[in-house]
């Protein structure tokens, strides 16, 4: 099998050269809201145009950081957050904190001194309900906490701040959920084959890699993601989803088929950019992307549904012309099924980290991200729109289809995002 390589997929689309970037090509002069509040939130899903927004997940996505500039609940579980605020901070800590401050250390053969510290995370469930009516799917599976491929843009450091840990931590502490398996066992007594969602005619989605990568580095020592797969194997009449960074997914085409064989599967593959450098210096430890590609093509050559995310969409630096239909042309070459892609989006923890990021790498482009993001967490509307015709017309240009789960909350119309599939197609129609 042929590896795709990001030049010779190119010159096989017949693109041009990608032009130099242009700082925020959209609505450039338009500065973001500079509070967090309920009504800035973009939609979590854009129906047919494939677009996501950023919003974030531990498990399933919080409530929004802050609100008329004040933390709100899930911003107030961390000490960081209270000390911003001048709350000193003195209870003991209590749930996941706890587990996480009393995790021992886990074994490892990594001998690298950059490699990240491993803990066993005594966690009470693998399968965990997401409540939250901005996500079109019931249940996440999180085979770990944090992540070693260190994406710069990361939403799900703030997970991290859940154990009274900084973001910073997040690809420096792995902790390896226990008992998966066992668990999981137990956790699908709860799983009902009638969603709500869809009037009792679908079964309940489970999403899998929604706040970590279940194909990072640490999967081939402690394995906690094929555990996981090899008990859903077990079971028919599922919907399930994963979605990776990593080539090591095709480790796994032999259970994905079993799965496959009796429920609804879909896998995702995200690439953002085919210029390696930039991909190293916005996902530090992540596969190259055209071994992402690579992993695309085996996994469609063995018969499985595959689709590209290009999540997310960074304003300034993959956003430039020609950019994401690059990506868009070599996911088709490659056999993806899908393709859909969002705008940044940055929690505070985020934050944190990427805007000095920005500083340091991309000095152009840092008075325009204080702008938009110091004080709010998505890029302003305009830009979003523009953004998500851009992705609905790249989707109609090769040819791409709705991924299957989304395809089915479109068709059943979910009740809670009923005015978010609404909106998207009045935008769609209007785009023409």
């Amino acid at each position: 099998m042929s590896r795709i390589s990001y030049n010779a997929t190119l010159a096989a689309v017949g693109r041009p050269s990608i032009s130099q970037a242009s700082l925020f090509p959209a609505c450039p002069d338009t500065p973001g809201p500079q509070v967090w509040t309920g009504a800035d939130l973009a939609p979590i899903a854009t129906g047919s145009s494939g677009s996501l927004s950023g919003c974030p997940s531990p498990d399933c996505p919080p409530a929004n950081s802050f609100v008329d500039g004040a933390p709100c609940q899930s911003a107030e579980r961390t000490r960081e957050a209270a000390a911003m605020f001048g709350v000193e901070v003195r209870q003991p800590l209590v749930g996941i904190a706890r587990l996480a401050a009393n995790s021992p250390a886990a074994e490892t053969k990594r001998s690298s001194a950059e490699r990240p510290e491993y803990f066993l995370l005594p966690v009470r469930s693998i399968l965990n309900r997401c409540d939250s009516k901005r996500v079109p799917f019931e249940w996440t599976i999180n085979p770990y906490r944090g992540c070693e491929f260190a994406c710069t843009y990361c939403y799900a450091r703030y997970t991290h701040e859940y154990m009274e840990l900084d973001g910073a931590e997040f690809e420096k502490k792995i902790f390896v959920k226990k008992d998966a398996a066992t668990l999981l066992v137990q956790d699908m007594r709860k799983y009902s084959f009638a969603s709500k969602s869809s009037g009792g005619v679908h079964p309940e989605h489970i999403a899998i890699g929604t706040a970590t990568d279940p194909y990072q580095p640490a999967e081939r020592e402690y394995g906690v993601t094929r555990a996981c797969l090899e008990e859903l194997a077990k079971r028919e009449g599922l919907s399930v989803s994963l979605i990776t960074k990593s080539n090591q997914i095709v480790r796994d085409i032999d259970l994905f088929k079993k799965i496959a064989e009796r429920s609804e599967l879909s896998l995702n593959i995200t690439i953002t950019t085919l210029r390696p450098r930039l991909a190293r210096l916005l996902e530090p430890r992540a596969p190259r992307p055209d071994l992402r590609l690579t992993a695309v093509q085996q996994l469609r050559e063995a018969g499985l549904a595959i689709g590209v995310s290009a999540c997310p969409l960074i304003p300034g630096m993959t956003d430039r012309e020609g950019e994401l239909e690059g990506v868009a042309a070599a996911a088709k070459k490659a056999g993806a099924m899908w393709f859909f892609s969002n705008v940044l989006f940055l929690m505070p923890s985020s934050a944190k980290q990427f805007l000095p990021f920005v500083r340091e790498k991309f000095p152009k482009l840092a008075k325009q991200y204080e702008r938009w993001y110091a004080k709010n967490g998505y890029a302003p509307y305009e830009y979003r729109r523009q953004m998500s015709q851009r992705v609905a017309k790249i989707r109609q240009e090769y040819g791409f289809v709705a991924r299957p789960w989304e395809e089915r909350t479109l068709k059943t119309k979910r009740p809670q995002l009923s005015l978010v599939w609404q909106a998207e197609e009045m935008a769609l129609r209007a785009a023409g």
